[in-house]
C-alpha cells in the first residue's frame, strides 16, 4: 500500500477518540498512539516536517494504518498502554521497570494465607503494594500475624479434608501463632473476620480499624471478659505503634495519589506515592524511555494509566506537577501552589530526583562513556545546539583596578577539564580597566591563531560575564566569520542566567541541570586559572619595582632574598651579616643603603 493510500485513510478518520497503529511494509506495528481526535492527531504526522529525526524516519516507514474507536480519551489511554506492553513497538515509550517491588498477597483460597512476594500473578489473589522495601513489607506482615494468628501452611483446607482429619495441628498452634483451622478449631467465619481486618491494615486504613476495635474492647470489658478485652487492647496498642511509625501528613488530606516527575534527555522518571488516611503507605519510581518527541504531558498520562491500573488505584484525588490534560473517571487532578499538598508533591519529586541521581552515579561507574554522552546530549538540548559540544572553551578576565590585566581560557573536552589546552593572555592593547576590550582582545588572539594554524574550533564558547562581554566576543566572531559556526553563550554571575547573542531575554536553566553544572564548573575553573596567573604577574611586578630597580640586584637575587627573608621589611630588619652571607658584601652594602632611604 502506497504512502498516498495512508494519507487517503487519514482523511476518512472521524473526529472521535481512539487508538491508532502505524505499520510498515512487513505488517509490523511501528507505533501505537492514542488521540482525543483521531483525524486531527494522525494527520499531524503527515502534515509537517518534524524536528526530531526519528519521527521523520517513522513517517517514511508507514505504509498502513489501523484504528480502534473507543468512547473516551481515558479508555484510549488504557488501550494504548495495553497494546504497547503487548507489542513493544520500536518507536513507542518504553517502560523501564527492571526492579521488582515487594507486595503482600492474600491468597485466593479457603482460610487465605497472607504472605509477601514479588511480581504479582494473575491467579485471582489480592495484591497490596508496592512497598518501598522488603523491610517495610515484613513489618506489616509481622503485625498482621501477631494480631490475628493466621495460618502459614499450604494445606488444602477443604471441608472434606478437615472432616476426614487429614491434618494435625503443628508447632505454630502450640506456640500460639495459629488457631488450627486445619483441625476445625477455628471456623471459617471467624477466620474471614480476621482477613477482613487484615485487608484494612495492608491498605493502610489503620484509623478505621481502630474505630472498630476500641468499642469491641470496651464491650468485652463491660461483660467482665477480661481475657478477650486484653487481647483487643494488645491489638490496638500494636496498631497505634505501627501508625506512629508511618509518615503522617495532614489527616484532612484523606486518600490521594501523588505523581512527581523529572526528565533528562532520553527518559522521564515518575515517582508515585499513595496516601491513605493521612499517611504515606506506598511509593515507587519508574522510568519511561522516550522514543520520539513525547512531551512531559504525554509521559505523565502514560504513567497515570500504568500505575493506577497496576496498583488498583482508587483515590478520588491525584496531586500532579501540571495538568495532564486528560479526564479520568472518578479522579480529580490538583496542581498545588502552596500548603501541605504542595509539600507532598515536592517530596515525591525529590524521590524522583534521587532515583535519577542514583541511576546516573551507577551509569558513571559502569559506563563512563554513556554518562558523558548523556551530559552532552542534555547540553545540546538545553542550549539548542546543532551538535554535541565535545569541545568547549570558557574565557574570564582578571585585573586589579586596571593594572596587570590578564585573560584566561580553559578547555573542556567531553565535559571534563583538558588542562594541557588551557591558555592565558597578557592584555597588550587595553589601557585601564576596560573589561569589554580585554575580552575582545583575548578572544580574537585565541581564534585568529586557531584559524591560522588550522586547529579544530570548539563547538561552544562560554563567556564569563553579561551582555557587554558577550557582545565584545560576538564582534570578534563577526570579524573572523565564526558567527553560526561556533555557538556562543554568556553566563551572568548574579542569577546564573545564560545569554545568547541578539537575544535580550536570558535563558533560565534548572539549577540542578547537568548543563548548568558543567558551565559553572568551567566558569569557576577559568576564574581560578586567571586569578593564579594575575597574582603571579602582580607579584613579579611588585618585586621588580621594589628590589630590581636597585643597582646590582637582578631577578634571581631578588627571589633569593625574598625566599630567605620573606619580604622587603624582613630584609631591612635582618642582620647585615646575614644579608652579606647570602649575596655578598658589596651588593649587600648597596642594597641596605637603598632600602634605608625608602
Amino acid at each position: 500500500m502506497s504512502d498516498l493510500d495512508v494519507r487517503e485513510k487519514v482523511k476518512l478518520l472521524p473526529h472521535t477518540p481512539g487508538v491508532y497503529q502505524f505499520l510498515d511494509a512487513e505488517g509490523t506495528i511501528l507505533y501505537v498512539g492514542k488521540a482525543k481526535d483521531l483525524r486531527h492527531r494522525v494527520s499531524s504526522y503527515f502534515a509537517k516536517t518534524h524536528t526530531d529525526g526519528k519521527t521523520n524516519i517513522l513517517v517514511r516507514k508507514i505504509v498502513d494504518l489501523r484504528v480502534i474507536h473507543v468512547p473516551t480519551e481515558f479508555e484510549a489511554l488504557l488501550l494504548e498502554n495495553s497494546l504497547i506492553k503487548q507489542h513493544q513497538p520500536r518507536y513507542n515509550i518504553l517502560l523501564r521497570d527492571d526492579k521488582s517491588f515487594p507486595f503482600i498477597r492474600i491468597v485466593n483460597e479457603r482460610f487465605p494465607r497472607v504472605e509477601g512476594m514479588r511480581n504479582p500473578e494473575q491467579d485471582g489473589s489480592e495484591y497490596y503494594g508496592p512497598y518501598a522495601g522488603v523491610r517495610t513489607m515484613k513489618t506489616v506482615l509481622q503485625l498482621t500475624h501477631k494480631l490475628y494468628k493466621l495460618r502459614t501452611c499450604n494445606y488444602d483446607l477443604s471441608p472434606k479434608n478437615i472432616a476426614a482429619g487429614k491434618f494435625k495441628r503443628c508447632l505454630e498452634y502450640h506456640i500460639g501463632n495459629c488457631k488450627a483451622p486445619c483441625e476445625g478449631l477455628q471456623d471459617e467465619a471467624d477466620y474471614n473476620t480476621s482477613i477482613t481486618q487484615v485487608r484494612e491494615i495492608v491498605k493502610g486504613r489503620v484509623s478505621g480499624l481502630l474505630k472498630v476495635l476500641k468499642p469491641l474492647m470496651h464491650e468485652h470489658a463491660e461483660r467482665l471478659e477480661f481475657e478477650a478485652a486484653e487481647d483487643y487492647r494488645s491489638r490496638i496498642e500494636r496498631l497505634e505503634n505501627y501508625r506512629a511509625k508511618s509518615i503522617v501528613v495532614n489527616p484532612d488530606i484523606g486518600d490521594v495519589d501523588i505523581y512527581g516527575l523529572v526528565s533528562d534527555t532520553s527518559s522521564t522518571y515518575v515517582s508515585y506515592m499513595r496516601v491513605i488516611d493521612g499517611a504515606i503507605v506506598h511509593g515507587i519510581t519508574i522510568e519511561l524511555k522516550r522514543r520520539l518527541e513525547e512531551s512531559d504531558v504525554e509521559m505523565l498520562q502514560l504513567a497515570i494509566a500504568e500505575l493506577r491500573e497496576r496498583y488498583h488505584g482508587t483515590a478520588p484525588e491525584a496531586i500532579v506537577p501540571f495538568d495532564p490534560e486528560i479526564e479520568v473517571p472518578g479522579l480529580t487532578f490538583i496542581v498545588p501552589k502552596i500548603g501541605d499538598k504542595k509539600k507532598l508533591l515536592e517530596l515525591c519529586e525529590r524521590n524522583a530526583r534521587f532515583f535519577l541521581a542514583d541511576k546516573q552515579k551507577q551509569e558513571k561507574l559502569v559506563d563512563p562513556e554513556a554518562s558523558t554522552n548523556r551530559i552532552l546530549e542534555q547540553m545540546k538540548q538545553d542550549l539548542h545546539l546543532s551538535e554535541l559540544p565535545r569541545h568547549i572553551e570558557c574565557f574570564d578576565n582578571s585585573n586589579t583596578q586596571g593594572t596587570d590585566p590578564v585573560s584566561a581560557c580553559v578547555v573542556f573536552k567531553d565535559a571534563k577539564p583538558s588542562k594541557k589546552d588551557y591558555r592565558h593572555f597578557n592584555i597588550r592593547t587595553v589601557e585601564g580597566p576596560d573589561d569589554f576590550a580585554s575580552m575582545e582582545e583575548s578572544v580574537e588572539r585565541r581564534y585568529a591563531r586557531l584559524i591560522t594554524e588550522g586547529e579544530p574550533l570548539p563547538q561552544l564558547v562560554v563567556i564569563d560575564g553579561g551582555k557587554g562581554q558577550l557582545h565584545a566576543a560576538m564582534n570578534v566572531f563577526d570579524r573572523l566569520g565564526l558567527r553560526g559556526k561556533v555557538a556562543l553563550v554568556g553566563i551572568a554571575k548574579r542569577l546564573e542566567e545564560l545569554y545568547f547573542p541578539d537575544d535580550p531575554a536570558p535563558l533560565h536553566i534548572d539549577k540542578r541541570s547537568s548543563t548548568l553544572r558543567v558551565i559553572q564548573q568551567m566558569r569557576d575553573e577559568a576564574h581560578r586559572f586567571g586569578i593564579t596567573h594575575h597574582r603571579g604577574k602582580r607579584s613579579k611586578r611588585i618585586v621588580r619595582t621594589g628590589l630590581e630597580e636597585i643597582p646590582g640586584i637582578g631577578p634571581g637575587t631578588a627571589q633569593k632574598l625574598l625566599k630567605e627573608f620573606g619580604s622587603i621589611r624582613g630584609i631591612k630588619e635582618a642582620a647585615p651579616a646575614a644579608v652579606q652571607a647570602l649575596i655578598g658584601e658589596s651588593r649587600a652594602t648597596v642594597l641596605l643603603k637603598a632600602l634605608a632611604v625608602q
